[in-house]
């Protein structure tokens, strides 16, 4: 028995939008204001909604407790199984002692606090969104600024906020290629109006993530360095993405700021050297380990790289999909049917579950895990294994956050309730612009994922963008211009960055953290795409 979803249940589209708004206010009061653990947010929301879709929508019980069920066994897979894996390899070069030499081969490149953020979470975080995507770059940042020293809280904040230039074109420019094939627009179009929207964000967001660290002042000791590493990034961002495409964008980007930030360092040097309030000055030399020491120290991070780079050739995938299994949810699979104005005609909604165990990133990272029990020395299998039972307890609570989070996304998008707030955006006439990359930031922090969110509401921008006569490729792209920035806040990617740095419990406190800096850069992305689509368009291909 099939479903055709309700897009507008109460008596105006307004209305329907206000109430389909509710898990999300709920989520938001609950993190920002509460400052409750995420676990317990994510229950509360995702309840709201069950509600709401049951009673409002009108959606059948079974529809809705499978697409919520289904949704979180896809958060358990493929999504905790990055982060099991990522924070397992961190965990084991902290029990061996080797992250001493990582920390200490960072302090020979540089002491200074500032330095050592934009290296590890901007510059190596955007190589790793490049390759993997879907939460990988913060876990493992953010576990490694905590294992530099950083203060737990300033380090899932800062990998949060820096995780925010690549993420358009992260897994190989997935998010991008998402939206061209829901859209059925030109996707190197699409690459071109983002690469000429984010490399804004990109050339400020090492100055901002520094002022967020230690203020105006001590930020303008480093201004050099820090505009080096963002014109780097930006410049190498807007090339690839206009002249190659969206698929290697950001592992270009980030190369070209590691390597350029890395030769500045070595003629120019900050004044003073900041470290955080309190903190000695680090007693070690550079020549306390030889060259094959600190290699062997960063092998798991190189293995990290270099297989997730490999897994993300489409040969690698095509090679590894045997070794998986697609499966038709039962109770949802082609029993919900989308209507208009979100499609042409009435087109059932496929919920086909992908344990594509072998292709997945997560497998990858566990193989690099894997090498490194056999890199580090004086380890083994001995302390590996119970080192990864102590993982998985460590994450027990971010999982379950996490497997909620994705139950309320999959249940707001199947009931057609994220519809319904998509639809209410494309009311808004001649505005309709500047609400567009909203309506990306809106997807992005319900999903946790800037390809999700093009899924979701790609094809409604560019219905809309035509309706107005806007090019629909600057709304498309606009969409998942503004989802990069919606990544900081969502409780997904919270709940990740809360299990990497061993805060869990603390989701609310992070949210209140990147909250103000989320809305200060969409409000950037939602002006420039307006001033895109008038006074502005010259900058459009």
């Amino acid at each position: 028995m099939t479903w055709v979803q309700i897009y507008s249940p109460l008596s105006t589209m307004f209305l329907s939008a206000l109430v389909a708004a509710i898990p999300l206010l709920v989520l938001l009061y609950m993190l920002g204001i509460r400052r409750s653990p995420g676990h317990y947010a994510a229950f509360m929301g995702t309840s709201s909604a069950l509600l709401l879709a049951i009673v409002v929508w009108k959606m059948p019980v079974t529809l809705a407790v499978s697409s919520t069920l289904y949704g979180s066994l896809v958060g358990i897979f493929p999504i905790v199984w990055i982060i099991i894996n990522a924070i397992w390899i961190y965990n084991m070069t902290v029990e061996s002692g080797e992250f001493e030499i990582i920390k200490n081969s960072l302090a020979s490149i540089t002491e200074d606090r500032r330095m050592q953020a934009i290296f590890i979470a901007f510059a190596f975080g955007a190589f790793i969104e490049g390759t993997a995507g879907f939460g990988t770059p913060v876990a493992i940042t953010a576990a490694m600024l905590v294992g530099l020293g950083f203060n737990p809280i300033y380090a899932a904040g800062l990998c949060l906020i820096a995780n925010t230039a690549p993420v358009a074109f992260g897994g190989i420019g997935l998010p991008i290629i998402v939206a061209a094939s829901v859209s059925n627009l030109d996707v190197l179009k699409i690459s071109q109006i983002v690469g000429r929207q984010l490399p804004l964000i990109s050339f400020i967001v090492p100055i901002w993530v520094c002022v967020f660290m230690s203020g105006w002042k001590r930020t303008m000791e480093v201004l050099p360095a820090l505009l080096v590493a963002g014109g780097a990034f930006a410049v190498t961002q807007w090339g690839f993405s206009n002249f190659h495409g969206p698929y290697l964008v950001d592992i270009a980007a980030a190369t070209a700021c590691i390597l350029a930030l890395g030769a500045f360092l070595r003629v120019w040097k900050p004044a003073q050297i900041w470290r955080f309030p309190g903190e000695a000055p680090s007693v070690k030399t550079a020549t306390q380990y030889s060259v094959g020491t600190i290699f062997r120290a960063w092998l798991p991070y190189v293995f990290i790289g270099i297989i997730i780079l490999v897994w993300s050739f489409p040969s690698t995938k095509a090679f590894l999909a045997p070794f998986g299994a697609k499966i038709d949810w039962p109770l949802l699979h082609n029993l919900v049917i989308k209507t208009t104005p979100v499609v042409v005609k009435n087109t059932p909604y496929a919920a086909i579950y992908d344990f594509n165990f072998g292709a997945t990133t997560g497998t990858a990272i566990w193989l690099a895990g894997i090498l490194s029990v056999f890199a580090i020395p004086n380890y083994g299998w001995s302390r590996a294994i119970p080192c990864y039972v102590k993982t998985c307890k460590q994450l027990v609570l971010p999982i379950v956050t996490i497997a909620t989070i994705l139950g309320l996304a999959f249940l707001m998008n199947y009931s057609g309730m994220s519809s319904t707030l998509g639809l209410a955006f494309t009311a808004t006439g001649s505005l309709f612009p500047f609400f567009s990359p909203i309506l990306g930031w809106m997807g992005v922090f319900l999903t946790g994922s800037d390809t999700s969110s093009n899924a979701l509401f790609a094809n409604m921008q560019k219905t809309a963008a035509e309706q107005l006569g806007l090019d629909p490729h600057l709304t498309v792209a606009a969409n998942s211009s503004g989802g990069v920035v919606g990544k900081m806040i969502s409780p997904q990617s919270i709940s990740v960055a809360t299990a990497a740095t061993g805060m869990v419990g603390e989701e609310g406190t992070i949210f209140r953290f990147t909250v103000v800096h989320s809305i200060g850069m969409i409000a950037i992305i939602a002006v420039m795409t307006y001033l895109q689509a008038t006074a502005l368009r010259w900058m459009l291909p």
